[in-house]
């Protein structure tokens, strides 16, 4: 009897994976094979390297080049994005003075919740450095309107919100391109978006923000060629999302100065404790 429902149970188990093999077997004929050239994945390409002073374990922000994006982002970027986690106090830990910084607020003037009578446009208000730098729409209706229905996101902590954050946004900002000639139909631009193998969908509502080189003056007479801007507005991008890295990189070798000491001094003190224990 019980050799008897061994054998049910084996025919039972052998039936349950014939059965699903015949199933994946069935699924496999039946669904329509893509050729693995017409996948996103394949013309997507991996961020390049931007290597900038702040990497690794013991960077440091170099102070002129974060100036230098903050010049890219204000004179560039500011028309679509906001850094509403950045205040304008902020600035001086990057080297502004005060009076740089009031002066760098001016650029920025702060929307009130009224309304001008005469206009009908939103009232605005002189900054102060504790304010933060704003977007420069009233709200996402008019972020929609102006950009193709794509609002354009805030910079603040754009570095940490994609992998890799920092060479994703250098290889974004210097790799738009025509689009392949072989590039499938289905994936090419239309309308008004643009072709940026580094975009997760090879197609990206924003215009080319940094097409020229000399798009900027720079006020540290730097040579502005596209690749430039483009490294320095990353570097500023960086601290913006991490703005305490000096500081944190700073610490961390002091612990590991103390844990070293610690160490020493822990072996030393073993050995003068078991010295003469181990001698008997």
């Amino acid at each position: 009897m019980v050799r008897l429902g061994g054998i049910l149970v084996g025919l039972g188990f052998v039936t349950a994976l014939l059965l699903a093999l015949g199933t994946t077997l069935w699924t496999m004929a039946n669904t329509p094979s893509e050729p693995a050239i017409n996948t996103t994945y394949y013309w997507h390409r991996d961020p390049r390297p931007v290597n900038l002073p702040s990497d690794g374990p013991l960077g440091r922000f170099d102070v002129a080049q974060v100036q230098r994006g903050a010049q890219i982002f204000r004179e560039v970027c500011a028309a679509c994005h906001s850094l509403n986690l950045v205040h304008f106090r902020d600035f001086a830990d990057i080297g502004y003075n005060e009076d740089e910084v009031k002066a760098l607020a001016a650029g920025w003037p702060i929307q009130t919740p009224t309304v001008d009578a005469n206009t009908g446009e939103p009232a605005t208000r002189a900054p102060i450095p504790a304010d933060r730098v704003p977007s420069p729409y009233a709200n996402e209706v008019a972020a929609r309107a102006a950009n193709n229905n794509a609002i354009p996101p805030d910079l603040s902590l754009m570095v940490k919100a994609r992998p890799d954050g920092a060479n994703y946004i250098y290889s974004l900002l210097t790799g738009y391109q025509d689009p392949p000639a072989d590039l499938p139909e289905a994936l090419r631009p239309t309308g008004s978006l643009n072709y940026n193998p580094y975009f997760h969908s090879l197609n990206i509502a924003m215009v080319r923000p940094l097409s020229v080189d000399g798009q900027v003056t720079y006020t540290d007479g730097t040579t502005a060629t596209v690749d430039q801007m483009a490294r320095d507005v990353t570097a500023f991008l960086v601290w913006t999302a991490e703005p305490e890295l000096n500081q944190r990189h700073r610490a961390g070798l002091v612990v590991l100065g103390f844990l070293a000491i610690f160490t020493i001094l822990a072996f030393l003190s073993y050995r003068a404790v078991w010295a003469d224990k181990k001698a008997h």
